[in-house]
């Protein structure tokens, strides 16, 4: 599964709500967010731009592995530049099945060692960005209540529903790393296309602008997501995920979403 989501499925927040005009409950729109097609076998390249509050960047560029295995997936993404993260990997294995934990690993090149992300580590920030380890796997529809707030928003000329998703219990709110989100979801093709989220235990609310959208063998793509942290009206620090160069139906051997391939880096 790739950053989409990050990146996007990252933030399916879900539970129960009332009908839309289209005759589907906010749980029945989520769902198919959550089951739209996300392409198999895809390699993509990506470029992370880190901006501080006084503007500075710091751009990080990477490559990205993703398989589908049955209703699982599989993703590692191998940093490249600069020199301070080359031959960093990111490997998660995304389960569907709601009782399983999704299983996630970082390789850390400078102290050749390859770290297990902890559930109550996964609402830490990935890699110094604006994003939490959280944010890049596919949440347990069950953990989740939601309902439909606004039936008919448009945003960047697509009409959207907006739904709100709040966690059932404390110890999703800690995962997840948000105590309240709310989604923009494009009624056209069901994807996620803004979201705001209130940051647990913190004044912070980070916002997502999921941008750019490209249909590649009939699958659509998210090339650019924007994510701001912000506290009031002032922007904290963002971060800029530009996706490129995306092919599908790749031969990917399984050896590639391995702990030993990821520590051997690409």
């Amino acid at each position: 599964m790739p950053l989409r989501s990050i990146w996007i499925a990252g933030l399916l927040l879900l539970g129960l709500g009332c009908s839309s005009a289209y005759g589907l409950s906010a749980r029945e729109i989520m769902q198919k967010v959550n089951d739209r097609d996300d392409g198999d076998n895809v390699v993509l390249s990506m470029e992370m731009i880190l901006i501080n509050k006084n503007n500075q960047k710091r751009v990080r560029k990477m490559t990205q592995f993703t398989k589908d295995r049955g209703a699982d997936s599989h993703s590692v993404i191998f940093f490249q530049e600069p020199a301070d993260v080359e031959n960093t990997g990111f490997l998660t294995y995304d389960y569907d099945a709601s009782e399983k934990d999704d299983d996630q690993w970082m390789y850390l090149p400078a102290l050749r060692k390859t770290k297990r992300i902890a559930s109550n580590d996964k609402s830490g920030s990935f890699m110094g960005s604006d994003f939490n380890y959280s944010d890049m796997t596919k949440r347990n529809l069950e953990n989740f209540e939601y309902k439909i707030i606004k039936d008919s928003a448009p945003v960047r000329g697509s009409d959207t529903w907006v739904i709100s998703t709040i966690p059932k219990t404390e110890e999703v709110m800690e995962e997840s790393g948000y105590s309240k989100s709310i989604l923009w979801v494009r009624k056209d093709n069901f994807i996620v296309i803004r979201a705001k989220n209130w940051v647990h235990k913190s004044p912070d609310i980070k916002f997502f602008e999921f941008k750019n959208l490209k249909q590649i063998d009939g699958v659509w793509f998210i090339t650019e997501t924007i994510a701001k942290r912000k506290l009031g009206k002032q922007t904290i620090h963002q971060t800029v995920l530009r996706q490129s160069n995306i092919r599908l139906n790749q031969p990917l051997e399984d050896a590639v979403f391995s702990l030993r391939r990821l520590e051997k880096g690409l």
